[in-house]
């Protein structure tokens, strides 16, 4: 099991694989960072773009 933080605070999250540290950030993103979530500005590019940086840095932990 990896913890990586979140890529905009310092909450905490564990879990075994990428997809599953994703799913359980999830909730949190929601919460703490909605505005983020709802940014009509963002694009699939930058989606996959988070994905890409923050897989690595779970891979890294």
């Amino acid at each position: 099991m990896k913890t990586v933080q979140c890529d905009l605070c310092d909450r905490e999250v564990s879990a075994d694989t990428f997809e599953e540290w994703m799913e359980a950030l999830k909730p949190h993103y929601s919460k703490e960072h909605a505005e983020v979530m709802s940014d009509p500005t963002k694009t699939r590019e930058d989606m996959l773009k988070w994905m890409e940086v923050n897989k690595a840095r779970f891979e890294e932990a």
